[in-house]
């Protein structure tokens, strides 16, 4: 099992990255090939990092030995503002939220969460908010 989701094929060939900053989970380094007609970085970019963010949190939040696969059921975004430079993605969920997930998978064996992830260019400007929806299944 993975460690992190840097280490995924798809996310080392966008050049995902661990945020320096503790108060961060991923970062999108700044480069041209993520940029688009306006020369601002491309949608597409920012919906990969989102995406892999909520990843990452659940892997660290559930550990790479937790015994479930995992598969994104939904994604909802709204973009704020045009994104210049590197982006750092932070991801929030109620502990009880993580408790739920935990109970279910349990129980049940399946269990579905929803995270907000939000990103943030180098000036800190918001650029994205996000609600990623996850289900999981145990390993049977």
């Amino acid at each position: 099992m993975k460690h992190s989701v840097t280490e995924l094929p798809f996310n080392t060939f966008l050049g995902l990255e661990p945020a320096p900053d503790p108060a961060h989970l991923l970062r999108l380094p700044s480069g041209p090939q993520y940029l688009n007609h306006l020369g601002t970085v491309h949608a597409s970019a920012q919906l990969a990092l989102a995406e892999a963010s909520s990843g990452e949190f659940l892997l660290r939040s559930l550990g790479p030995d937790s015994g479930v696969i995992p598969v994104v059921r939904r994604l909802e975004s709204k973009f704020r503002k045009p994104a210049n430079g590197a982006i750092t993605s932070t991801v929030t969920t109620p502990p009880a939220t993580l408790d739920q997930l935990r109970a279910d998978l349990a129980t049940k064996g399946r269990a579905t969460i929803s995270l907000t992830v939000e990103l943030h260019d180098e000036s800190g400007a918001h650029t994205l908010s996000a609600t990623v929806e996850w289900f999981f299944t145990r390993i049977e």
